[in-house]
């Protein structure tokens, strides 16, 4: 089984190389620098090569096994359980009888398997352990599909209510849209229902959380309170519940409002001259004989 690809290995050969050579020269020319100012400049000279070489040296080593740091990562939390569940049975195994042993493993195991709270737990976490391994999966095949890029950083995840919650730093090759157009093929990477996308810093592009969802927490019947509040014993209104039909108004069965004349008497008409024979100027409430403003005041 191939742990490491060699277009990987290539890669970190090149970057390697060229981490060598430029912080050799750097580091080597500017101790050549400052060790002149104390000695000889043929002796500056060796002062940096004997500072900038190994520097070098150790530059190029970080880059050459950064592969195997990052697989490393990726595996810390499984390779931490695997060796304190080993060490935890080694001690008890040693220090302990048969059946003392058995004992406690049997408590060990079987407790957390029947309380429902810490079976649900150590359920949760274990989900967060195999989403990381999966989102690894789904990035690899995205890089291979795009023909570039390199494989993010998988920090760390935690559970929530409804999954689980995953911080991931991307490294060139992939962004947050590339990801957000592919969200169905990394729910069922994650065996999930649904998976959503947010920066989880505003001042970088590159830091995202992802939460999975694998459940709906939302779905359950709550009683409402207001029921309780009724009197059962209250007597129920006798007349019926009349529920409108339609909102035309002719359907409406409401009274008829006549407004009473103010100030004159009904079917009096304005006179035709005033008293000096002249006739009255025209208004807009002379207009209408039978309107008077102070209806609608």
């Amino acid at each position: 089984m191939t742990v490491i690809e060699a277009k990987v290995h290539r890669s970190s050969a090149r970057n390697a190389r060229m981490a060598f050579i430029l912080t050799a020269v750097i580091v080597g020319v500017l101790s050549a620098v400052v060790a002149a100012a104390y000695w000889h400049p043929i002796v500056a000279l060796f002062v940096g090569a004997l500072i900038g070489v190994p520097t070098g040296g150790l530059v190029w080593l970080l880059v050459r096994i950064w592969p195997v740091i990052r697989l490393l990562w990726w595996w810390t939390p499984e390779t931490l359980l695997s060796a304190g569940l080993l060490t935890g049975w080694v001690q008890l195994a040693n220090h302990t009888p048969t059946v003392v042993t058995l004992i406690v493993v049997a408590l060990v195991v079987g407790v957390p398997a029947a309380i429902g709270p810490v079976r649900r737990q150590v359920k949760a976490w274990g989900w967060c352990l195999v989403v990381r391994h999966r989102l690894r999966v789904c990035f690899a095949q995205f890089i291979i599909a795009n023909q570039s890029g390199s494989l993010p950083l998988i920090l760390w995840a935690r559970p929530t209510p409804v999954g689980e919650r995953v911080w991931v730093y991307l490294r060139p090759g992939l962004s947050a849209k590339d990801l957000e157009s592919r969200l169905d093929k990394i729910a069922v990477t994650c065996h999930a229902s649904t998976v959503l996308i947010e920066r989880a810093g505003e001042s970088n592009a590159a830091y995202l959380r992802f939460d999975i969802k694998r459940r709906e927490v939302l779905n359950a019947r709550v009683g409402s309170p207001l029921v309780d509040a009724i009197d059962r014993n209250a007597p129920v209104s006798a007349s019926p519940l009349m529920v409108p039909t339609a909102l035309d108004l002719p359907d409406v069965d409401a009274p008829t409002i006549t407004l009473p004349s103010q100030g004159r008497a009904a079917g009096k008409k304005p006179p035709a001259t005033t008293a000096n024979g002249s006739k009255p100027a025209a208004s807009s409430a002379s207009s209408l004989p039978d309107d008077d403003t102070s209806d609608w005041i």
